[in-house]
């Protein structure tokens, strides 16, 4: 702490030392721009907007060449976001840009949900960072940044005011991402309506609270055209690939049969506008923005949440290895009670479960007497059936035997009186 305070102090209290003769150290701006060109640099669009209404095109003419891709189809179930990245180099500077593009957005009956997955993919990409940032070895050096560096949202060109899903999804935004809103395919409507309509669109994000992103004013070398640039927000925009010869010369156009739209002629399109603030001017504060701002955000609240802060209540610093043994220690503690817990109930439990085995074992030793009891009953019935069917066979066979005996006597007796009844026929002859 003593130390803190007194590199503090020398640092309020520095003295402007005059210098005898050439150091060097003025070459420094040139070392970190030799360093960075060698590194390379990443730049990641989020491109949000209805299907159709040309954000691949505007892409493509941006960055004047032909990225991969297929037209989506306004048949998806839900909003997915698709992620392509790809090399660039202009001269010997190398880029490395990622363009995300909503499939499906705005094709929903139900869009209540819509931006719901656009903010879950601007999340992943804050937490992916954090979590590189606080490994124990961290690789930030050859880390791929793919947290987004500006959202450019497409709105229809209605000519008449923003839809609510627009309000709401630039709203749920504008505190994680750069936003630039710009009327896409602006050569649909007339030059007067498109004059109304970009009043009518500022008036109502102004209204509705939605920070669209700010050409910064507090560089001298920039501050007068990003001030006159931020008066033309929303930029008005026309995408094409297409060469058309105009005069002597081939110009990227898009061509209707009452006449040519020409996409970098500031007289037809905002197109030339967007590309200067967007890449030529704005890109280097676009990315400082992600990670000074909108980063440190999301950064900020997942360590509130997770319970680290600065101070203590008694407004103090608070030490990283202080909150690590602060949180430690409840979380030790709540472990223990609820392992106290869990030991209570699963004693409880056990309990519990020995009298449901006792009771469910009383009641079978209760229906195995009764089983037992019923069986034996059973049994001296039968008993009893049997000794009363062997008394009555007992008794049949007597009577039987009995019969017989009196069946032969009567024979007997028959057989007798015959021979008498023949000898006195055979003396009567």
């Amino acid at each position: 702490m003593a130390t803190t305070e007194i590199a503090r102090q020398a640092g309020e209290g520095a003295r402007a030392v005059p210098l005898a003769g050439h150091v060097g150290f003025d070459s420094m701006p040139d070392q970190l721009v030799n360093k960075s060109v060698n590194h390379g640099f990443c730049f990641n669009i989020l491109c949000v907007g209805e299907t159709g209404l040309g954000k691949s095109t505007l892409m493509d003419t941006l960055f004047n060449t032909k990225f991969e891709g297929e037209p989506t189809q306004h048949n998806q179930p839900g909003v997915t976001l698709k992620s392509n990245t790809y090399e660039l180099q202009e001269s010997n500077v190398r880029l490395k840009l990622t363009v995300v593009n909503t499939v499906g957005f705005g094709d929903q009956i139900n869009k209540e949900d819509s931006y719901k997955s656009i903010v879950e993919f601007i999340d992943a990409q804050f937490e992916a960072y954090l979590q590189e940032e606080l490994k124990i070895k961290r690789t930030l050096h050859s880390y791929h940044d793919t947290r987004i560096h500006a959202c450019l949202y497409f709105i229809a060109p209605t000519g008449h005011s923003l839809k609510s899903l627009d309000l709401v999804t630039m709203k749920k935004l504008d505190s994680k991402v750069n936003i630039i809103p710009i009327v896409a395919k602006s050569d649909a409507i007339s030059k007067s309506e498109l004059a109304k309509f970009k009043i009518k669109i500022t008036s109502e994000l102004v209204s509705n609270g939605v920070q669209i992103y700010q050409f910064p004013t507090d560089d001298e070398s920039v501050a007068e055209i990003n001030s006159t640039m931020n008066s033309h927000l929303p930029f008005a925009v026309v995408g094409s690939t297409e060469e058309v010869k105009i005069g002597n010369k081939m110009v990227k156009a898009r061509q209707y049969p009452w006449g040519t739209v020409q996409v970098e002629n500031e007289n037809h399109c905002d197109f030339v506008k967007l590309r200067e603030m967007l890449i030529r001017v704005n890109m280097e504060d676009l990315r400082e923005q992600t990670h000074t701002r909108h980063y440190e955000l999301y950064r900020r609240c997942k360590l509130e949440e997770m319970g680290f802060k600065d101070t203590d209540p008694d407004s103090k610093p608070f030490s990283l290895q202080e909150t690590y043994e602060a949180k430690r220690n409840e979380f030790m503690g709540e472990l223990q009670k609820k392992e106290e817990e869990m030991r209570q109930m699963f004693v409880q439990r056990v309990k519990e479960k020995e009298a449901e085995l006792k009771e469910a074992e009383k009641e079978l030793h209760e229906k195995f007497d009764r089983l037992k009891k019923l069986h034996q009953d059973e049994k001296k019935k039968v008993e009893d059936k049997k000794k009363s069917l062997d008394d009555e066979l007992n008794m049949f066979k007597q009577k039987k035997t009995a019969a017989e005996l009196l069946h032969n006597q009567a024979q007997q007796a028959g057989g007798s009186t015959t021979l008498k009844r023949d000898k006195e026929r055979k003396n009567f002859f």
